[in-house]
């Protein structure tokens, strides 16, 4: 691949930060515990995911016909998807095959635990730039889906996140680990170019204001 093939592929890809959460923003408890944010993934009959080594090693998600016709496509387009050392550490990295995408990487200051998964291509980076940078050349013309949290609250920042998918559950966490991270800034985002009512969720997309 020349250069400027790279550079268009980098170009067209979308940056998307995304992840449930309550309706206060959080997406888990100061313990990790998700609660009832994931109940939206099996209270429905629509098999979300269809390969079934995928289903194995994640679950059988089974969502509502209308969560289904927004989610399946967005699952559908993602090339890449990056998470920050937290999640990789609580998930041990999807055994390196995440729920949607091909490639995954990961943004960390620590190096990548020994033996773990020698075979897989997941790359870790210190860097959320640079972390960004490479999955959008794995991903081409697809979407990069950046797991919301302190790792996706700093791309915000940096302005490397094109649109902001929200699965809206209606519970109140109080406290927790946040939505947007640590982001202390104010950043506009355009109004919700997506809005789908699902059974207990409400899926929103954001375009963030350039």
């Amino acid at each position: 691949m020349s250069s400027d093939d790279s550079r268009r592929l980098q170009y067209m890809a979308t940056v998307i930060m995304h992840a449930v959460v309550s309706v206060d923003g959080f997406i888990a408890d100061e313990n990790d515990d998700v609660g009832p944010l994931f109940d939206w993934y099996f209270n429905g009959e629509v098999p979300l995911v269809e390969d079934e080594a995928l289903e194995r090693n994640h679950a059988p998600f089974r969502v509502g016909r209308r969560s289904y016709e927004y989610t399946g496509p967005f699952w559908n387009s993602i090339g890449a998807t990056i998470q920050g050392r937290h999640l990789f550490d609580l998930t041990n990295g999807w055994e390196a095959e995440p729920p949607a995408g091909e490639h995954l990487l990961v943004v960390s200051h620590r190096p990548k635990p020994d033996g773990w998964h020698p075979e897989a291509d997941v790359p870790f980076f210190d860097d959320v730039a640079a972390a960004v940078a490479e999955a959008k050349r794995r991903a081409g013309d697809r979407v990069v889906a950046v797991c919301a949290g302190e790792v996706g609250g700093r791309a915000l920042e940096l302005g490397l996140v094109d649109e902001v998918a929200m699965d809206v559950v209606p519970v109140v966490f109080g406290s927790g680990k946040r939505y947007f991270g640590s982001v202390d800034t104010h950043h506009l985002l355009e109004d919700p170019d997506v809005v789908v009512q699902g059974n207990r969720v409400l899926h929103l997309r954001y375009r963030v204001r350039r």
